[in-house]
């Protein structure tokens, strides 16, 4: 292992990509990454928030995970996103913490970064797909390489088979409908080795 180190990005309304992001961050360790779990800075006014009982109980149970800051993904050699899908398109938390990244781009600190992304709908065609191509079309303008998940190994088939990323239909009970946490840590798993590939190759 050339010493990984990987920041796992989330943003969470329901706590479906907060758990997501955990498998990440466990599987990661376990391929042996340094690793930090951060959230996104959340914009909604609490008003707002206080009236949706999941989303109030989310805010609560993540309140001690430290935000995200431009400093965490300077630091990582590897980025995994967790977000839903937004009319498919990411979050506007998620975005406005990729645009607060200018400083990083501008001086080429976000080239070579390794990422990889994940998502939740409520609905298997809600533009889960769609979420995610969105997300990495700003990691190219990074100059960032993504390392998807393809179809390298079978258990994404059980979780949908998304080649982009794994993805999540939550039901009205809040609950994951497909079981996808094996394909989370099978693409955390990835993005470490893909990153330690480029790590040792820029080393050499």
């Amino acid at each position: 292992m050339a010493n990984v180190k990987v920041a796992v990005v989330f943003y969470t309304m329901g706590g479906t990509n907060y758990q997501m992001a955990q498998w990440a961050e466990s599987a990661a360790k376990e391929a042996g990454a340094e690793v930090r779990l951060v959230k996104v800075q959340e914009l909604a006014p609490e008003s707002v928030i206080q009236a949706n009982e999941v989303w109030n109980t989310t805010v609560k149970t993540i309140e001690n995970v430290p935000v995200a800051t431009s400093e965490d993904l300077e630091w990582a050699d590897a980025i995994i996103f967790s977000v839903p899908t937004r009319f498919g398109n990411i979050p506007s938390q998620m975005k406005q913490f990729l645009d607060m990244q200018g400083g990083l781009w501008a001086t080429g600190k976000t080239v070579n970064k390794v990422v990889s992304a994940m998502t939740s709908a409520q609905n298997p065609h809600g533009g889960q797909e769609a979420t995610l191509l969105a997300l990495y079309t700003s990691m190219m303008h990074w100059g960032a390489i993504i390392a998807t998940p393809g179809y390298t190994d079978p258990v994404l088939f059980g979780a949908g088979g998304n080649p982009y990323g794994t993805s999540v239909t939550v039901g009205q009970d809040g609950k994951m409908i497909e079981d996808v946490e094996a394909a989370v840590k099978h693409q955390a798993k990835r993005t470490v080795t893909v990153a330690e590939w480029v790590k040792k190759g820029s080393q050499a």
